[in-house]
C-alpha cells in the first residue's frame, strides 16, 4: 500500500507550478505546506488512483488516508478527505473517534477542515444524527480547527433545511467566541440554516445582533433581503 500514497505524490509533485504555490499561499494566514496545484487536478488525481484502492477494506483506507494526513501537505489531505468520504456508505458510528483524531492532530488550515467536515463528518452525522450531541461537545475545546469543525461539518444539512435546533445551539455556545475562522465558520453555518429557514435565521440574528461579532453577522445574513439585512445592519 505504500506504493500507492508513493504514486499520488509523484503525481501532485509533477502536477504542481510555482505560480498555483505561491497563489496558494495567499489564501493563508496560517503556516501552510502545498505543492501548488490546482484544486480540481488534486480532485482528479485522487478518483484516478482510488481506483487502485476501492477493493481494499475501509481500515486499510482509513489508515492510508492518515499516512497523507501526517504528511502536512495541504494537497494530500484533500486526498485523504475525497478517499474517506468515497466509502461514506461503509460508515459505522466508531469512525467517528478516527475523524475526530484527524480534525484535533492534523488539521491546520480552513481549506482542509472545509473539505473534511463538509463532507466526510458531514455526511456521518446525517446517517448518525445521535452523535450531533458529541460533535457540539468540540465547542469548548481548546483547537481552533475543532470548534470550526463542528459549525462546518453541518454546512450540508443545514442546506437541506435539517438540524437548525442545533445550529441554533452551536451558534450559541460559539457567539464569544474571539477567533475570526470559528466567528466565519459559525457565520456561514446560519447563512446556508437561512436558505430554507430565513425567517427563523433572522429572528434569530436579530436576538443576538448585540453581541454577535460583525463578521458572523455579515456572514450570517449574505442570503437575506435586502430589507432584513438593513435591519439587522443597523445600529441600535
Amino acid at each position: 500500500m505504500s506504493t500507492i500514497i508513493e504514486k499520488v505524490r509523484s503525481e501532485l509533485q509533477k502536477s504542481s507550478t510555482v505560480k498555483d504555490r505561491e497563489s496558494g499561499y495567499r489564501f493563508f494566514r496560517e503556516e501552510i505546506r502545498l505543492y501548488g496545484v490546482k484544486a480540481a487536478v488534486v480532485r482528479k488525481i485522487s478518483k484516478e488512483y482510488f481506483k487502485e484502492i476501492k477493493a481494499e477494506n475501509k481500515e486499510t483506507i482509513f489508515k492510508l488516508c492518515e499516512t497523507l494526513w501526517q504528511s502536512g501537505m495541504m494537497e494530500e489531505s484533500f486526498i485523504a478527505c475525497h478517499w474517506s468520504y468515497y466509502i461514506h456508505k461503509q460508515y459505522e458510528p466508531k469512525d467517528f473517534k478516527i475523524f475526530k483524531k484527524w480534525v484535533n492532530t492534523y488539521v491546520n488550515n480552513w481549506a482542509s477542515c472545509d473539505t473534511l467536515c463538509n463532507h466526510t463528518i458531514g455526511t456521518f452525522i446525517e446517517m448518525f444524527p445521535e452523535y450531533i450531541e458529541e460533535l457540539k461537545q468540540w465547542t469548548t475545546s481548546k483547537n481552533r480547527w475543532m470548534r470550526r469543525a463542528v459549525a462546518v461539518s453541518l454546512i450540508v444539512p443545514a442546506r437541506k433545511g435539517e438540524f437548525l435546533e442545533e445550529v441554533f445551539e452551536i451558534a450559541d455556545t460559539l457567539l464569544p467566541d474571539q477567533d475570526y475562522l470559528v466567528q466565519k465558520g459559525y457565520g456561514w453555518l446560519l447563512k446556508v440554516a437561512s436558505q430554507v429557514h430565513q425567517r427563523k435565521v433572522f429572528e434569530y440574528v436579530m436576538s443576538k445582533k448585540d453581541i454577535m461579532p460583525r463578521t458572523s453577522l455579515r456572514y450570517a445574513i449574505e442570503k437575506m433581503t435586502p430589507e432584513r439585512k438593513k435591519q439587522a445592519m443597523k445600529k441600535d
